[in-house]
């Protein structure tokens, strides 16, 4: 990772669920491209922590409350003058099989991925519209294309990320914003949660045999986020070494 180019120098990045796994490791390589790159968890303690190791930005904030995602935006503006790139990677799990899963669960899902995603775009889109140019990156999932057993809210929320994403792509292109999604297979604290049987059978269907790192996400996401791809938009990008194949 250390070879990549990618420049963010004047820029600033907005990265939900960002105090560990792919978030942390998107945060770490935006600094490093010299961006002001802004870390938002909702364990504030750990997102501060992490976000004075690399001279970025460390932010408390609940994304399934609009007032919370309306503050952190504004509090970008208020220090950057401007927000460039919204990475919306927060998200949680509680797997259950349909029979055993609470509307508490089911709401909690839907309210951390899904409604996070809508706050914090929404939050974005009047400096977007003003500058005539901004970028989204959500953050989806293969089982929300797929299904997985006892993961019906999450699929569910990853699913409805992908209509989101496009729905903005379509409502926004003529503002000079793009709205893209990626769909890792990558070895975070949510995979952690599977079960070994059930993860290593999943890892044998990858064709490149392994799950990624987080810090191969970076790329997809950095170009997704550049100006080079300004003609990108509504796409949801596979970066799961050929699993959706």
């Amino acid at each position: 990772m250390s070879s990549l180019t990618f420049d963010f120098s004047g820029r600033s990045v907005v990265i939900t669920g960002a105090a560990n796994g792919i978030g942390l490791a998107l945060a770490r390589h935006f600094s490093a491209a010299g961006a002001r790159t802004y870390l938002v968890d909702n364990d504030g303690d750990r997102a501060a922590a992490q976000a004075a190791e690399l001279g970025a930005h460390g932010v408390a904030a609940d994304v399934s409350r609009p007032e919370d995602a309306d503050r952190v935006i504004e509090q970008v503006i208020a220090e950057c003058g401007r927000v460039d790139v919204l990475v919306n990677n927060a998200g949680i799990v509680r797997d259950r099989v349909l029979w055993q899963l609470s509307n508490d669960d089911w709401d909690s899902v839907l309210s951390v991925h899904l409604s996070g995603t809508f706050n914090f775009t929404r939050a974005c889109i009047p400096h977007f519209r003003e500058r005539e140019h901004g970028r989204v990156v959500n953050v989806t999932s293969y089982t929300g294309l797929h299904g997985n057993i006892g993961q019906a809210a999450y699929a569910a929320a990853k699913a409805g990320i992908i209509g989101f994403t496009k729905t903005a792509a379509k409502e926004l292109a003529r503002f000079g914003v793009t709205v893209n999604a990626i769909s890792p297979m990558a070895k975070t604290a949510m995979l952690e949660t599977i079960p070994t049987e059930q993860s290593e059978a999943l890892r044998r269907l990858i064709p490149a045999g392994r799950y990624a790192e987080p810090e191969e996400v970076f790329p997809a996401v950095a170009f997704l986020a550049s100006d080079e791809a300004a003609y990108i938009t509504g796409v949801v990008l596979p970066v799961d070494g050929g699993l959706s194949m």
